[in-house]
């Protein structure tokens, strides 16, 4: 196991300490930040399209000359791992006449890509390897044909892009040493799902920003593992990190032992814009959120565990944590809290949310998507 960052000690101590509550008063939010047509439109214009964004784990493509379509976030997208390693996001697009490259949504193995229509041949790294009769294409030079990349980024077992060529992927280098502690790049991909939630996306981001509904909406789920109020956070950036106690080891919280308090404590990282990583003792999910509409955001959940299942015992546990988290804690919990409260906003019974300050972290959420839309952004909405 690697040695955790200092920050994340500094959380375990918090949480020794009784965890963090934030002082101040109750804080608000706009409703019209999760309805209005125009404050979408200007998210993705202003943020989606300018900011680097988590797309998938490492461990989608654990081997070299892979490639998966994704088309989560609104073109053609095609992630590939090269025959040297380097993963790359290209759009799906054949340099020929436009036709996507490679449909579905599963995993290729192959160092070629062959576009159904001419059969132009693409190496992983996006380069035109072949065509059919380069006889008929005088002059053509292979090298300007290659597959539009965009700019791609992998860092601590996470794999980011962006549709900006002048992204900036320092914060996820700056991440990534929180998530090396974890082995995130080691770890084996169990499972994914694609979740279309009828919600706006910030109404999911904001119920991992705060631990006060736990005990409430997970009742009957996860909350007999926490003790209400033994939280804290920090940001690193515009993202967020927290940590909460699990009731079985708050003992062990005052350890300085990476593997005990790795046991004692569920980690989450809430990555800017929309992306949430939480980092149980034995597995992780991850949570890729694409935004769709005011009221619809696909996300995609990625199970990750330490290696892949040795028999069938083994093939139960993991299937049975798969099934308390991505089908009772998130879809039937989280999500349905998510649609419940996109429904009531609505129908316009609230000009605006109230937080109180075991929420404080959805408020600051909020700050840095406004700040990303630009000063005063917020009042035409």
């Amino acid at each position: 196991m690697n040695a955790p960052t200092e920050g994340q000690l500094a959380l375990a101590a918090q949480l020794a300490g009784g965890g963090r509550r934030d002082e101040g008063t109750i804080a608000y939010v706009q409703a019209s930040a999760y309805t209005s047509e125009t404050r979408h439109a200007a998210e993705q214009a202003r943020i989606f399209a300018r900011v680097p964004l988590v797309i998938a784990p490492s461990s989608l493509l654990p081997e070299n000359n892979m490639a998966v379509p994704h088309d989560g976030f609104g073109k053609p997208l095609l992630i590939t791992r090269d025959k040297t390693g380097e993963a790359h996001v290209f759009l799906n697009v054949c340099r020929h006449r436009g036709t996507r490259l490679v449909e579905g949504a599963d995993a290729v193995r192959s160092p070629r890509l062959v576009c159904p229509y001419h059969a132009w041949t693409y190496a992983l790294d996006g380069r035109l390897a072949g065509l059919p009769r380069p006889d008929t294409f005088p002059g053509l030079d292979k090298a300007e044909h290659g597959l539009k990349r965009l700019p791609t980024h992998e860092a601590g077992g996470l794999i980011w892009f962006a549709f900006d060529e002048a992204a900036d992927f320092a914060e996820a280098e700056t991440l990534a040493r929180d998530f090396e502690a974890f082995d995130l790049a080691g770890q084996h991909l169990f499972r994914r799902r694609t979740h279309d939630v009828r919600a706006n996306w910030k109404l999911i981001m904001d119920a991992f920003l705060e631990g006060y509904h736990i005990q409430r909406l997970h009742a009957d789920t996860i909350a007999p593992f926490f003790r209400d109020g033994i939280s804290t956070a920090d940001s690193i950036g515009p993202h967020q990190r927290s940590a909460v106690g699990r009731e079985a080891a708050l003992a062990a919280l005052s350890s300085s032992d990476w593997a005990t308090l790795r046991s004692a404590i569920t980690y989450t990282y809430q990555m800017f814009p929309g992306t949430v990583l939480v980092v149980s003792p034995d597995y992780i999910n991850l949570m890729v959120l694409m935004p769709q509409a005011p009221d619809r955001v696909l996300v995609e959940d990625f199970m990750l565990i330490p290696e892949p299942p040795a028999n069938d015992k083994a093939l139960a546990h993991w299937e049975k944590s798969w099934q308390l988290l991505d089908g009772g804690v998130f879809a039937a919990e989280d999500f349905r809290a998510c649609e419940l409260g996109q429904q009531g906003l609505a129908s316009g019974a609230l000009d605006r949310l109230t937080l109180g300050t075991l929420e404080l972290g959805i408020r600051r959420f909020h700050d840095a998507v406004e700040a990303q839309l630009g000063a005063g952004a917020t009042h035409s909405y």
